[in-house]
């Protein structure tokens, strides 16, 4: 029986402190809260005040100075929030990430180009104007108050402030109200038992307070909960699928299957051009010395055995040339013996020294591996020719439906996609699959280039393995 009260009494007491730390956390957040929300609201109506008191100091002497200085102050007040917008709702997605993991897409729709039309008037997408100043900016006005995320922006300028007065405001009171019964004295009282009046009152009023300060600390979380939820609600009215994230999705979708399309067409062009101008070229030289030695039979011999003996090289050329272009389509070890084989096998011929480490449960699609072998190609070609490294390790790993390919190098660094058609052509052949491609590569290295893509592997079996070539 003892035993078991002990461990309740923990039990309790590991709760209470588990709450009360949350609660100081909450404390902690709802403090950065509400000073978040200052500038978007303190700035703008600031700005409008002092815009609206010097122009109706310096339009006094005129009858409609009044006017011009409040529109002068709605003008200012304007412009400030504005350049506010963007800021207070970036400020707050990120706040609710890192708390809640909360992530509230930020998309917003493609802005048309101005365009002069050959009367000398600028084109918004919407309206003509002569100036390509005010074009500019009513374009963007005219943008802003259509697309859903600035609209949603602009109300969540508005209501930050007050919420956060509204969320913070009975915590501040209840601390206030409970640090005042603590410090400013005694609630009176009749004594009670043995203490007297004064002690009762005293100690009545440090409860009292003490109270109310941990409720109010207990609150706090709630608080910032109900933020986090009145900000998801407005910043992401449609669920995260709005109708510019689909746009811009089937824009994606459209450039990638455009670039596989065209990758396809080069594809089949180069192979054209190595059979047309290789193995096509050497039989058909096979063939006419063929028909060379048959005439030279029965004439000259000696000279019909080194036609032969040429005939027979180059048959063997021949053949290595169509097992290379075989091999560019789609290498046989990597159809015989998946990726993790087939990335050995092109480290033992690279010209680095190269590591491999493989962890894959099993193998992913085929065209999945063929996109992933070209990249590793690719980037341990780039590694060779203008890293300057003496090492280059490749790590595969296969975790949570994504397939994650490392290349690192110790070279000097500096790895830039605008420099080349390389890393480019990766990103494109990535984005056939929706893949990725990251690069970490500072001056002096090391450079890590990173390639993601999302697959299903075809069974639950596990082989983690590592070579070194």
């Amino acid at each position: 029986m003892t035993t078991v009260s002990r461990t309740s009494g923990t039990s309790v007491g590991a709760q209470a402190r588990s709450a009360f730390t949350a609660g100081g956390e909450g404390l902690a957040r709802l403090a950065v809260v509400v000073l978040a929300a200052v500038p978007g609201a303190v700035l703008p109506v600031g700005a409008a005040v002092f815009s609206g008191a010097v122009s109706s100091q310096l339009l006094q002497s005129y009858d409609v100075g009044l006017f011009l200085a409040l529109l002068v102050a709605v003008a200012v007040g304007s412009v400030v929030a504005a350049t506010n917008v963007r800021r207070t709702a970036n400020r707050t997605r990120g706040q609710l990430e890192r708390w809640f993991g909360i992530r509230l897409p930020a998309v917003y729709e493609p802005r048309p180009e101005l365009e002069l039309d050959g009367r000398g008037h600028w084109w918004t997408g919407y309206t003509y104007h002569r100036s390509r100043t005010v074009a500019k900016y009513a374009q963007l006005v005219h943008w802003g108050l259509r697309d859903r995320t600035t609209r949603a922006e602009l109300a969540w300028l508005l209501v930050n402030p007050f919420l956060a007065i509204a969320l913070a405001g009975p915590v501040v009171v209840l601390l206030g109200l409970g640090a005042a019964n603590i410090l400013t004295g005694p609630v009176p009282t009749d004594g009670f038992g043995p203490l007297d009046s004064q002690m009762t009152s005293v100690l009545l009023s440090v409860m009292l307070g003490a109270v109310m300060i941990a409720v109010g600390i207990l609150v706090a979380p709630f608080a910032v909960r109900w933020y986090a939820e009145a900000a998801r609600r407005v910043l992401d009215q449609d669920g995260r699928a709005t109708h510019a994230q689909l746009t811009r999705r089937v824009a994606e979708l459209t450039e990638t299957r455009a670039d596989a399309a065209g990758n396809q067409a080069a594809e089949l062009r180069r192979i054209e051009r190595d059979l047309h101008d290789g193995a096509q070229a050497r039989l058909v030289a096979i063939g006419m010395t063929l028909g060379t030695i048959e005439h030279l039979m029965d004439t000259d011999q000696a000279a019909a055995r080194e036609l032969l003996a040429e005939a027979r090289q180059s048959s063997a050329r021949a053949l290595q040339e169509l097992r290379d272009l075989v091999r560019g389509i789609h290498p046989p070890v990597l159809a015989e013996r998946g990726l993790g084989d087939a990335v050995r096998a092109l480290a033992l011929d690279s010209a680095l020294p190269t590591e491999v480490c493989v962890s894959l449960p099993d193998r992913p699609p085929a065209p999945v591996e063929a996109a992933v072998y070209f990249s590793i190609c690719e980037l341990l070609a780039n590694a060779a020719k203008h890293s300057g490294a003496e090492q280059v390790w490749v790590d595969i790993l296969y975790r949570a439906g994504f397939l994650r390919v490392s290349v690192t190098d110790d070279g000097v660094g500096v790895a830039d996609p605008s420099r080349g058609t390389g890393l480019r052509g990766i990103e494109k052949r990535l984005g056939t699959f929706d893949g990725v491609l990251s690069i970490d590569s500072t001056s002096g290295g090391p450079t890590t280039i990173t390639l993601e893509l999302p697959c299903e592997l075809s069974s639950p079996r596990t082989s983690t393995s590592f070579a070194k070539a």
